[in-house]
Parts: structure tokens; C-alpha cells; sequence
């Protein structure tokens, strides 16, 4: 995942949390628009997910915000 994109999906955490509140949940579908326009990213981010860190479909925004944060 580019240093862009993950800055993007810090961002997208940090408007959920700041909307629903600490507990709200996530898929790496929230990174999306609903038009898949960039397969190949799509496919990097489920692999991020999904391969290597084995989360569940539904994660809270607080700790994937927190992934993110360790990835930059």
C-alpha cells in the first residue's frame, strides 16, 4: 500500500471514530468508493486484511487506525 493510500485510510478511521464513536467497526470496503476504479489496490489492501493480519471482516476502526499508523 502506497504512503498515500494509507494516509487516506488513517483519515477515513479517523472520520468513522469521530462519527459513531471508539467502538465503531469496519471492512477494508470503507477504504472504497462503491465503483471498484482501482482493482489492483483493492486487491493489495485485502491481502493487508485478510493474508497478513488474518482480520475478521469487521475490525474495529481504532485498531486498524492503529495498524495503519505503524505501517507509515
Amino acid at each position: 500500500m502506497t504512503p498515500d493510500f494509507i494516509q487516506k485510510a488513517i483519515a477515513i478511521c479517523d472520520d468513522k471514530i469521530a462519527k459513531k464513536g471508539e467502538g465503531v467497526g469496519l471492512s477494508f470496503y470503507a477504504f472504497f468508493k462503491n465503483r471498484n476504479d482501482d482493482p489492483a489496490l483493492l486487491m493489495q489492501v485485502a491481502q493487508w486484511w485478510i493474508q497478513t493480519h488474518e482480520l475478521d471482516h469487521f475490525e474495529k476502526a481504532v485498531k486498524i487506525r492503529e495498524m495503519l499508523i505503524s505501517d507509515v
